[in-house]
């Protein structure tokens, strides 16, 4: 039953993601906005939605190695596999905002979970963790990370308002469909996290590695989804929006969130993770700027990123 369960959430992850990126697009058109924007908020906290629900969940449970390595997999996921099967079919363009400022502050919420997270190196405590006011420094970055990306679209508002919007494009087709495109995003990913976990726990893996894996990968099917849809639908400027978009929910919100409700212990291999995510922040942003374009080679590159990472951390654990 688990198998069957398992496919029906692929399914509804597929579809809501297709109708999300039809839906939002043409309501970044409506709103005269452009769709870097619309990635960066609606769409990218729509698809880390379920990261958000596991994470807070397993903080409540106190599951903190499933609530952590949800989080930073997942990121590691986008980063990776997401930004690189994206790029392979279509390469993605990339705009000037998003590599002076999205991707550094993609950067600045991965360095600050850093330095939250190392109490024993730089406070010498017995343990790390991830305490509540942590996650509210966290929240509040994210307020200032919203607030510019208001700012930014009242700016671009106002200089396309002569862009003339075709008369098929209507308000209330395309906020159902985002609405029904959001329901099949967080049904179909708690399906598959919730199948994909007990078939996983049925094989014998480990609790942190099943954070690392299953559910990252799990929680990080919109993303992948979405962005796959994006870019063949052309739409490159919401499928890398997404995808950096998303990577600040995770780390600010969802992290933010579950912290809040009950410190998070940090384990030592956890530490090394975060290190492996900045870096990659990094090489995202060095291949950002060839170009203003991530390519089909800079795409393969990250997939086989991805795919040494995860028979790294497999042999780790």
């Amino acid at each position: 039953m688990a198998y069957l369960l398992l496919v029906v959430g692929f399914v509804l992850l597929i579809k809501g993601a297709d109708l999300f990126v039809d839906g939002s697009s043409n309501i970044a058109r409506l709103l005269r906005v452009p769709p870097i924007l619309i990635g960066l908020t609606i769409v990218a906290f729509g698809t880390s939605s379920p990261e958000a629900t596991v994470s807070i969940i397993a903080a409540l449970e106190g599951s903190s190695d499933v609530s952590l390595g949800n989080v930073i997999g997942s990121n590691i996921f986008n980063l990776t596999l997401v930004v690189g099967i994206a790029a392979i079919i279509f390469p993605l363009k990339v705009e000037n905002e998003t590599i002076r400022k999205e991707i550094p502050f993609t950067l600045l919420a991965g360095g600050a979970l850093l330095v939250v997270m190392n109490d024993m190196f730089l406070q010498g405590q017995g343990s790390n963790f991830i305490s509540r006011s942590d996650g509210l420094i966290f929240l509040l970055f994210l307020s200032v990370f919203m607030y510019y990306v208001i700012e930014v679209a009242l700016k671009s508002r106002q200089s396309t308002q002569a862009e003339e919007i075709p008369k098929d494009i209507k308000w209330g087709k395309n906020i159902l469909l985002t609405l029904l495109g959001l329901a099949g995003i967080v049904f179909g990913g708690e399906l598959v996290v919730s199948n994909g976990t007990e078939i996983a726990y049925a094989l014998g893996m480990s609790e942190a590695l099943v954070g690392l894996t299953i559910i990252a990968v799990g929680t990080s099917l919109p993303e992948l989804v979405t962005s796959i849809s994006a870019a063949l639908k052309k739409e490159s400027e919401i499928a890398l929006g997404n995808i950096v978009g998303s990577n600040i929910f995770n780390i600010l919100f969802v992290l933010g969130a579950s912290s809040v409700i009950t410190p998070l212990t940090v384990s030592g291999k956890v530490v090394l993770d975060v290190i492996v995510m900045l870096l990659l922040t990094i090489l995202l942003l060095v291949f950002s700027r060839t170009n203003f374009r991530i390519g089909k080679r800079e795409g393969a590159v990250l997939a086989i990123v991805y795919i040494v990472y995860l028979v790294y951390i497999i042999l780790r654990n």
